[in-house]
């Protein structure tokens, strides 16, 4: 795909990288990477999330990388009105291009609305919004990992048993792409497995709470999936940890678990035996596209649908059109591939 010019973790650790990156690149047009060239304002979601504390690492890396003038960096938290506060001050600062990745991807359509009536072109971060006009979304198929991980848990549980499914906020695209294919996967391949729907808002303690009750409920659970390893994981661990429940892959009692993200975490739960696989969600190169169709925003280029050349496919959308990236399955037998961004985190 080339443009064309006919078309239109810890808590410490995590203050660290935000603080260093808000550094980083609260610069002004004379002294910011790019001098004069048009301003980017960049949003980043939350930062309790070890999955989108190293997408910041890599914003801020690829920034430079690219040569991208930027405005200073904002977190809204997981709130959209902190989102809608942050656009607009980007608007008032002469963004020519705002990159953002809203929570709630149908509360964003008004901003979204604003931010084309000043014909300022947005790229949208892991999240497709419902409504409102995108230059570009960057995501992975996010039906695919709802997929992906039916049909892993399905083979490894011979069609049979009990799965408890830690859900995203079902007011996010992603948490609706995540349950709708899971849910459809599941009906149609493997009927004898029960899945408990545990809606979680992406919350880590809500997540804990919830399957600590379904397995007061339900003790023969032999299945979890988990949408989101970044809030999921240490709190999923802890529990079954603490209900004797964390026994190694492989030995009996096991509860088998995947998960979405790919962290450094994740994998190293892997190699311990502690889940059984995870999807990759590219935080690397959810941060390279976004600035890269950023910059491509702000200087006037245009894309269209079709093949890239970084594996990936530009598909059309009703609002406007998506990059699809690929999201590869771990598991134990290519969790050292050096391929994997989550085993170059801090490289």
């Amino acid at each position: 795909m080339k443009p064309r010019s006919s078309r239109i973790a810890a808590a410490a650790a995590t203050v660290a990288v935000l603080a260093g990156f808000t550094t980083a690149c609260n610069r002004d047009s004379d002294s910011a990477a790019g001098g004069g060239a048009p301003k980017i304002g960049i949003d980043l979601p939350r930062a309790d999330s070890d999955f989108w504390n190293s997408y910041a690492q890599y914003v801020e890396r690829e920034t430079s990388a690219q040569g991208v003038n930027t405005l200073p960096v904002s977190n809204s938290q997981n709130d959209v009105t902190k989102v809608v506060a942050n656009v607009k001050v980007f608007q008032n600062t002469g963004a020519k291009a705002v990159v953002m990745a809203p929570q709630d991807t149908g509360a964003i359509a008004s901003t979204l609305d604003q931010l084309a009536a000043r014909k300022i072109p947005v790229i949208s971060v892991d999240t497709r919004p419902d409504k409102g006009d995108v230059y570009m979304v960057v995501r992975a198929d996010n039906k695919a990992y709802g997929t992906k991980a039916c049909e892993y848990l399905g083979a490894q549980l011979g069609g049979k048993g009990k799965v408890a499914e830690l859900q995203g906020a079902l007011s996010s695209i992603n948490g609706r792409d995540r349950s709708e294919a899971f849910a459809a996967c599941m009906e149609e391949k493997f009927p004898g497995i029960d899945v408990i729907e545990l809606a979680t808002d992406w919350k880590g303690d809500v997540a804990s709470a919830k399957l600590q009750s379904t397995l007061a409920a339900h003790p023969d659970l032999n299945g979890i999936y988990m949408q989101a390893g970044g809030v999921f994981l240490q709190p999923t661990l802890s529990l079954l940890k603490q209900k004797g429940l964390l026994k190694p892959a492989g030995r009996p009692g096991h509860i088998t678990i995947i998960s979405n993200d790919g962290i450094p975490q994740e994998f190293d739960a892997i190699r311990q035996g502690h889940i059984d696989a995870t999807i990759s969600q590219p935080a690397d190169l959810y941060a390279k596209y976004a600035v890269h169709y950023a910059k491509a925003a702000a200087e006037g280029k245009t894309f269209e649908p079709g093949p890239t050349d970084h594996g990936s496919t530009v598909i059309e959308l009703p609002n406007g059109l998506e990059d699809q990236l690929p999201a590869p399955l771990v598991t134990k037998e290519n969790v050292d591939d050096t391929a994997l961004w989550g085993n170059n985190v801090g490289k």
